[in-house]
């Protein structure tokens, strides 16, 4: 009978997580951290610099991204997205001193999940602007803009790629610290 408790209270008990694993864990979140910082500012960096101007039937236009919300929104959404996953990788680099409580990996996974929604959202909202740019919509007789505006028009699809990578990396992000959060020891 004795021998059965003790069974039951071992398989209760989570295993400490090794070093070798808390390494992983740790040059993973440092690499995607910085990955992810870099390619939501290649990103803004190419939005702030899109913009081109033409003469057509006699008219100047302008083609920029601050004359569209969604890519205004885009665009500040990885200013934030740069910022916050720098500042992020202090308290990474806190948790790795020692072994932390799940608690902190919670707030980590939290921070991480925002970050994934906001990039998204304005992923989302980007990508369907330039959708129209492209192609038109002839219901609304709306022409597509990217045969006069070329130049404009693969900036801004530069910039969603490269949104699309530090979206990878924070979802990764994300993955990771939950299953950290759901491993530690309380």
């Amino acid at each position: 009978m004795e021998t059965e408790n003790n069974n039951t209270t071992v398989s209760k008990l989570r295993p400490i997580p090794s070093h070798i694993t808390h390494l992983s864990f740790m040059a993973s979140q440092i690499w995607l951290r910085i990955v992810a910082a870099a390619a939501t500012i290649a990103a803004a960096c190419l939005m702030f610099n899109s913009r081109e101007s033409k003469v057509l039937f006699g008219t100047d236009l302008d083609a920029r991204y601050t004359y569209n919300p969604a890519f205004k929104f885009f665009t500040m959404m990885n200013v934030v997205a740069s910022v916050l996953s720098l500042l992020s990788l202090l308290p990474v680099f806190t948790l790795g001193r020692k072994f932390s409580s799940s608690v902190n990996y919670f707030f980590l996974f939290i921070h991480d999940l925002l970050l994934t929604s906001l990039m998204v959202g304005g992923f989302g909202a980007a990508t369907a602007v330039a959708q129209v740019g492209k192609y038109g919509n002839s219901h609304a007789g709306w022409m597509p803009i990217c045969d006069n505006f070329g130049k404009f028009c693969h900036k801004v699809m530069a910039a969603l790629i490269l949104n699309v990578l530090s979206i990878i990396c924070f979802l990764l992000l994300t993955i990771i610290s939950a299953n950290k959060a759901r491993q530690v020891p309380v």
